[in-house]
Parts: structure tokens; sequence; C-alpha cells
């Protein structure tokens, strides 16, 4: 199905302008209403709503691993353009600020309608990310070892 393969496209290019430090492109492909999430107690960790959180996150993101790259091994892609369901899987690496290099793999499961996603959940190995995040905020990188990012209206609600 054509719509399948450009879904397949439209996410390789979304990892590929991270790559290239730019959050736009996969800023614009999220709905109005979504949920991002990222499994874990870290500074990445968390559940987003709002464009403003979710700009927030990735300006995190590329903060704290400026030199992130990610290798995309599949991605499969099933359902119709108003309920479409992906499974993009990674491997990542990228450098703390001694320049040791290090990495980490999961997947992302996205769920569309009519191109847009609604929802993203992030998996990967949380435990080495935690370390991860910890020897950076070692290193000085304080963004490694705040909150969560959350929309305001979770913090009144927790």
């Amino acid at each position: 199905m054509i719509y399948r393969t450009i879904v397949e496209w439209k996410l390789r290019r979304a990892f590929a302008a991270l790559n290239d430090g730019d959050c736009s492109a996969v800023l614009a492909a999220f709905a109005k209403q979504v949920e991002h999430t990222f499994y874990g107690e870290h500074a990445l960790g968390g559940t987003r709503h709002t464009p403003d959180s979710l700009r927030q996150w990735y300006t995190r993101l590329l903060k704290v691993l400026p030199d992130l790259h990610f290798d995309v091994d599949s991605v499969v892609v099933r359902g119709w353009p108003w309920d479409t369901i992906a499974v993009v899987e990674w491997r990542d690496r990228f450098s703390l600020r001694d320049g040791q290099r290090c990495s980490n793999q999961g997947v992302h499961v996205l769920r569309l309608r009519w191109g847009r996603v609604v929802s993203l959940r992030i998996h990967c190995d949380t435990q080495k990310l935690q370390g991860i995040l910890q020897t950076l905020q070692d290193q000085g990188v304080t963004e490694a070892g705040m909150a969560p990012i959350i929309d305001p209206t979770q913090i009144a609600h927790a």
C-alpha cells in the first residue's frame, strides 16, 4: 500500500532530521491532541500533551545529547490512514562530554490518524540511559539531572 510506504518514508526522514539536530520536522508531525511518553524516571521521562512541552522536550534531548545519531533498523506500518500503528526499531549513538562514545537501542511505537502522530511511546534500556544521564550531570550538563518535562496541568494533578 502506498500510504504505508509514505508513512515509513516520513518516519525515516524525521529520524534523519533529528540526526541533523533539527526537531522542527518531528514537531510538525504531531497532531494537536497528542500523547508523547518516554518511559523511565529521568530527565527525558514522563508524558507530554502540548506543543510547548513537546518543543521543550526535544530541545532538552538535543541539548543533553547534541551529537545524537539514530540508525533506523526497521519500520513496520500497519492499519489505515484513520488508524495507523507504526513501530520503529532503532539504535543510537552519542558522545559524553569527555568524548566517550555511548549507545542505546529501542523502539518508538506510534499511532497516527490521517498522517499525524497522536501517540508516541518511546521504549529503550532506561537503566542504561539513567546511568548515562547521571554521568552527563556529573560532567556539568545540568539538564541531564532535571525533572521530567510534563504539562502544567499534570503538575496540578500530581
